[in-house]
């Protein structure tokens, strides 16, 4: 069994499923409105709603007939997150690189032989 990132990754690593979420992001709809943007069969696109069911990045419902999905935002946080520590780290790094061009310029104004 995988992790949840891992299952949150794997699952939006489709191209398919990323628009799926964005347009989720809109709104809760039905899995007809899912489908229609897409040239694709409507159990192509359930095979899709059922990875995004797995990694929990989306949920659906039943009210009779209508099957609505909706996002659900918790894996998407936890991958946020994730990054966040990425994200301070290069920008750290970027800040030394910054300092480091800065003092070199000055040396550089400083000596003309440079």
């Amino acid at each position: 069994m995988t992790d949840r990132l891992s299952s949150t990754f794997a699952a939006l690593a489709d191209p398919t499923r990323r628009a799926i979420l964005a347009r989720l992001a809109l709104g809760e709809t039905s899995v007809t409105e899912l489908a229609a943007p897409f040239a694709m069969s409507l159990p192509a696109v359930s095979k899709h709603l059922k990875v995004l069911e797995k990694a929990q990045l989306i949920e659906r419902g039943r009210e009779a007939q209508w099957r609505p999905c909706k996002l659900a935002p918790q894996p998407l946080k936890d991958v946020s997150s994730w990054l966040e520590q990425y994200r301070r780290f290069w920008d750290e790094s970027l800040d030394r690189l910054e300092d480091y061009l800065k003092e070199l310029q000055k040396e550089k104004d400083h000596d003309p032989s440079k």
